[in-house]
């Protein structure tokens, strides 16, 4: 049985170094194009999306009473995604001091959470199903204090 000779051979290989700039420029245009794609998606998906067509701002001139609301529309701000949802019906009232409104949730009592919005007229929402979707802000007087942003009616 012959062993094959694994010894190397010093024969010239035809590879050509590749210089410094050209790796360079090629890495920059390949995050130049990927940054610009991601921005023209990341446009496309907040404008042409079915639930951004749906949304409702309210406003003072629109709705004048409870009786204007209907459900299954959003109302508030409909430009930005907040990241707290919470769902329940809206009453008058503060827990300890906090908030204007209170969401009742299920689990009683411990399950509640205190509202308050700049953007949102939650007086017109009172007794009524919602989802509601904000910001949780720090208190000392309420388990949760939530800055509505915007309110869909379930019910």
């Amino acid at each position: 049985m012959d062993i094959p000779n694994l010894t190397q051979t010093n024969q010239p290989l035809n590879k050509k170094p590749v210089s410094l700039p050209i790796v360079v420029a090629l890495v920059v245009a390949g995050v130049s194009v990927g940054y610009l794609t991601s921005r023209l998606q990341a446009g496309q998906s907040t404008a042409d999306s079915p639930s951004a067509q749906k949304l409702t701002p309210i406003s003072s001139e629109e709705i004048k009473t409870k009786s204007d609301i209907q459900v299954g529309q959003l109302y508030g701000d409909i430009k930005k995604n907040f990241k707290d949802t919470a769902i329940g019906t809206v009453e008058k009232g503060s827990i300890n001091g906090e908030g204007t409104h209170i969401l009742n949730r299920e689990g009683g009592i411990t399950q509640r959470a205190a509202l308050t919005s700049s953007v949102v007229d939650l007086d017109l929402f009172v007794g009524k199903k919602v989802e509601v979707k904000g910001e949780t802000n720090a208190s000392n007087k309420a388990a949760w204090l939530l800055d509505v942003g915007s309110v869909k009616v379930l019910e």
